[in-house]
């Protein structure tokens, strides 16, 4: 399965465009465009993939990603509701020249960087997740005027995280994209049956260790870490049900209640049992 290429064309009547995303349990979804994206994380959390960068992204997340930069959609990891507000553009949404003016040079090196993948962080996070949302309440003119404010927002905090490295101009290969997408949708495919890792590496037409090598420098996980968090994400949405732990366990992937209460425990800090009680407690607070 190949890396999908997501093509976006601007609203009507409007240079970018604008998405107000609601969802419940996502699936995973690899993909790249040459777009900018700004995405604004206004309810949910879990796991952020974009290029080469593996970690965690939290509620009131804002995050500028750069033109084909390989990137999961934010659905992968969720337990539960998620919703974003995304502002898709080209870097010339305004004219050819527009970022030439002298007073975009803060703006145009703002850009440059988001082909590594951006996180704002901070005091800025909250101001320019507040201006994103209101957005939705704005069209035409209004609109563009508060995009160009997130964008000098942006541009003029120091408070970011910057998620590939930059001391090597970041490429992907096609062959990479296919391998890495190739990988999530067979663990998320078979994740209840015994995988082996001969059989995933036959996937990707490497050897076993040098499959192992190759994951871990993609993910910076071993396969095995990232198995076990994929099934622990799944038992997490699956003890909102009525299922008893048991059956959570075999459900997601784990063949050993022992096993899978220890690696519960390790990635959430408490047993599943702890786990549901908390859940119903905040669903049921009276």
């Amino acid at each position: 399965m190949k890396v999908e290429f997501e093509k976006i064309a601007p609203d009507q009547g409007s240079s970018f465009k604008l998405i107000h995303w609601r969802s419940q349990d996502d699936r995973f979804f690899w993909h790249q465009h040459p777009q900018y994206e700004i995405i604004y994380v206004k309810k949910g959390s879990g796991k952020l993939h974009v290029g080469n960068h593996l970690g965690q992204y939290t509620e009131g997340e804002v995050m500028f990603i750069g033109p084909n930069l390989p990137h999961s959609g934010l659905g992968y990891g969720v337990i539960g509701k998620r919703e974003d507000i995304i502002v898709q553009l080209d870097e010339n949404f305004l004219g050819q020249d527009f970022m030439n003016a002298p007073e975009m040079v803060h703006v145009k090196k703002m850009f440059e960087r988001a082909i590594y993948g951006i996180i704002f962080r901070g005091e800025a996070r909250k101001k320019i997740g507040k201006k994103i949302e209101g957005l939705l309440n704005k069209s035409g003119l209004e609109r563009l005027i508060l995009l160009m404010e997130i964008i000098r927002l942006m541009s003029e905090t120091s408070d970011i995280q910057i998620l590939n490295d930059l001391d090597s101009r970041f490429a992907f290969r096609h062959q990479d994209e296919e391998r890495i997408d190739r990988i999530y949708t067979f663990v998320e495919n078979h994740h209840q049956a015994e995988i082996n890792i001969e059989e995933v590496a036959t996937l990707t037409n490497l050897t076993v260790p040098s499959f192992c090598r190759y994951f871990k420098k993609m993910t910076n996980m071993t396969f095995t870490d990232f198995l076990n968090e994929f099934r622990i994400n799944k038992a997490c949405k699956l003890l909102h049900d009525e299922m008893s732990i048991s059956q959570v366990c075999f459900e997601s992937g784990f063949n050993n209640i022992s096993h899978f209460n220890k690696t519960f425990k390790n990635q959430k800090g408490q047993s599943p049992r702890d786990y549901r009680n908390e859940i119903r407690l905040m669903e049921n607070p009276n």
